[in-house]
């Protein structure tokens, strides 16, 4: 079989699981349910930075960033609401903000678990007080790591300073991320399907969503540092429909990586044709 015919087959074979297995209509679940959680989890970190005397974190690292992109009175505007939560009781706020951002995340762990239930082909069995406290705990575990390596990256990647510094920042932020974001999905994908996979088939597709999320961060942020002009108003909306883009094309990220070890692991089990046999004829 010539390399042509693999391709035309490695084309087809994805085509069909899109469609099979709706990932595109599963990741625009995910999207949204993400989307809607975007602004209480914004919210919390800021009132966490305050409450916690790390005001500096906005002062010095966030706000300068945001600054030469946006119009000065949006920017006051924005600088004022910050400053303003630093300033007052945050209590009520956090609070507040927690359980909001707790029940959008965890809806987005359910809409995780139903397309990672649609990949396996597995029915969901378990009673809904269970799958709703998984949600809950996984969706606690989950806001950590992803919101922690964004932080992350964002924060180490100002601190470096020049030189071998500014090297040793780089390196460091994205393997701190790496981190935080394999850790976050090892336990989503351990404990969201109602069918558990073995630990080994959830390496190659982990490893596809880690560089394919920072491939595509790195893509965002060109684009909001470099390339549009928010103090324009089509730059304005812009930001908005980059922002829907990276969340959207994370979710189908995250779907191609556990469709990627379903079908590896289809490979490696007696009776059933994966991938590899497909393309290659090699396999169980």
């Amino acid at each position: 079989m010539g390399v042509r015919d693999r391709l035309r087959r490695f084309v087809r074979l994805w085509i069909d699981l899109f469609a099979r297995h709706e990932l595109l209509d599963h990741a625009s679940a995910i999207a949204f349910q993400v989307l809607k959680s975007v602004i209480p989890l914004t919210l919390l970190g800021l009132a966490v930075l305050g409450v916690t005397g790390q005001q500096h974190v906005w002062r010095k690292t966030m706000a300068p960033a945001i600054k030469p992109h946006v119009q000065p009175p949006t920017f006051h505007a924005i600088d004022f609401a910050v400053e303003k939560i630093f300033t007052t009781d945050s209590t009520g706020l956090i609070a507040f903000a927690s359980l909001l951002a707790l029940w959008y995340v965890s809806g987005s762990v359910r809409a995780v678990t139903n397309g990672i239930n649609q990949i396996y082909e597995a029915d969901e069995d378990r009673a809904w007080p269970v799958r709703y406290a998984l949600s809950f705990g996984l969706a606690a575990c989950i806001a950590v790591g992803v919101i922690g390596a964004l932080l992350f990256a964002v924060v180490v990647g100002h601190i470096g300073g020049h030189g071998a510094g500014e090297v040793l920042a780089q390196i460091g932020r994205w393997l701190g991320a790496i981190v935080l974001l394999s850790l976050a999905l090892g336990l989503l994908m351990r404990f969201a399907p109602a069918e558990r996979r073995s630990k080994r088939w959830a390496s190659a597709g982990t490893a596809l969503v880690v560089v394919a999320w920072i491939a595509a961060t790195l893509i965002f942020e060109l684009l909001v540092s470099h390339v549009f002009n928010f103090k324009t108003a089509t730059g304005s909306l812009a930001v908005f429909l980059v922002l829907i883009g990276y969340v959207y094309t994370s979710s189908i990220i995250l779907l191609v990586g556990v469709e990627l070890d379903e079908l590896l692991r289809e490979d490696a089990t007696a009776g059933e044709r994966g991938v590899l046999q497909l393309l290659f004829g090699v396999g169980k």
